[in-house]
C-alpha cells in the first residue's frame, strides 16, 4: 500500500509547488564564422559550420 496524506492539501500550497516547475530560457551562442545566434552545441543553421568546420552544405 502505498503512501496517503493525512490532510487536503490546499489549492495554494499546490500552487507553489507547481509554480517552480517551468522550463528554463534558452541562452544563444554566437556563431564563431557568421555571428547569428545558434544553440549552443549545434550546427550553426545559417552557415552550417560546426566547430571550424562545415558539416552540413550552405543552402543559398
Amino acid at each position: 500500500m502505498g503512501a496517503v496524506p493525512r490532510k487536503k492539501l490546499t489549492r495554494a500550497r499546490k500552487g507553489r509547488r507547481l509554480a517552480s516547475y517551468k522550463l528554463s530560457p534558452l541562452h544563444p551562442a554566437l556563431c564563431s564564422r557568421c555571428r547569428s545566434a545558434k544553440l549552443p552545441h549545434t550546427v550553426c543553421p545559417q552557415c552550417g559550420f560546426y566547430r571550424g568546420r562545415q558539416v552540413i552544405e550552405e543552402t543559398v
